[in-house]
């Protein structure tokens, strides 16, 4: 059984910085790193370092960027025969300000993530027997995405979708979704108010289960994560590790469910995959370098138990 990620490939020029700057100022960073990058394409390498057999539905331009991203998540064991080299929009582009405290301002330039059409529906269609998961996010064309979400339910698969970059959701969408990922941001962006504590997330999950999601995770940072079930609900605490850069922790934590979900491992323990995927990406600069890979997830998972 496979994972399918059905998203966004960027290429990321990372800087880093004392402090984000404020509007009109410039501020003499630190360092630079460009790495490829994009949700879809950080959580595809994610599965395929924690061992799953992962296919890649998206699209590069044809420029310089586009034949680098592909030979490097290539490298990763990610199936990318799916991913469509549009002549016509470049490829996406992400420029990231990280500071001092870890926390970092991300500005996307979209360019070939938003003009999937049908080809990319069919593309998705062709891969979907004998998959599990398939794992989406917010970041390429919406009703393209959310089509490819019906299709999956008709096929079958579990369905989780990170509601990020926040967009709007179809009503229709909710019953479709098998787990829904958001930070406290993005629940605010869907439900209208943020949870700030672990009573507030609990609230947020139910009013998302309310409106037909099977299993709701508030990811709430440093603090943890939330989660509401069929199985039940409960709370998992955020590994200790020492950050020095969060980009890209919240797709880790999804490539850590999705594999914990397609191996067939309980609600509660697949979200401390994700936990513990996030905590990791937080110890490495950049957002595709700091995936982590299985050994590492698995000896935090022992050593946090």
């Amino acid at each position: 059984m496979s994972i399918l990620v059905f998203g966004s490939i960027n290429m990321d020029i990372t800087a880093y910085v004392p402090r984000i700057p404020k509007p009109g100022e410039t501020l003499h960073g630190f360092s630079y790193i460009t790495v490829p990058g994009g949700k879809g394409n950080n959580q595809a390498v994610c599965c395929a370092r924690l061992g799953a057999e992962t296919k890649f539905i998206g699209r590069v331009g044809k420029d310089a960027f586009g034949p680098e991203i592909l030979d490097i998540i290539s490298k990763e064991n990610v199936d990318t025969s799916q991913i469509y080299v549009d002549n016509e929009h470049g490829t996406g582009l992400a420029t990231i300000t990280v500071d001092e405290a870890a926390e970092n301002a991300i500005v996307v330039i979209a360019g070939a993530n938003m003009a999937f059409d049908s080809t990319d529906i069919q593309r998705a269609a062709s891969v979907m027997d004998g998959a599990k998961v398939i794992l989406h996010q917010l970041e390429v064309s919406h009703e393209i995405n959310f089509q490819v979400i019906r299709e999956a339910k008709k096929n079958g698969l579990i369905v989780i979708l990170d509601p990020a970059p926040i967009y709007p959701i179809p009503e229709d969408i909710f019953p479709l979704i098998d787990f829904i990922t958001p930070n406290e941001t993005e629940t605010e962006g869907i439900i209208g108010f943020k949870p700030a504590n672990q009573e507030e997330a609990a609230e947020a999950a139910r009013v998302l289960r309310g409106k037909g999601v099977k299993t709701a995770i508030i990811k709430m940072g440093a603090y943890g994560a939330y989660y509401d079930s069929p199985e039940g609900s409960g709370f998992v605490k955020a590994f200790k590790v020492n950050p020095v850069d969060t980009v890209a922790a919240g797709d880790a934590f999804n490539g850590g469910l999705a594999v914990a979900i397609s191996e067939g491992k309980s609600v509660a323990e697949s979200v401390r995959w994700g936990a513990a995927a996030g905590a990791i990406a937080t110890t490495r600069k950049g957002a595709l370098p700091a995936m982590p890979h299985r050994n590492e997830l698995l000896k935090l998972l022992e050593e946090q138990s």
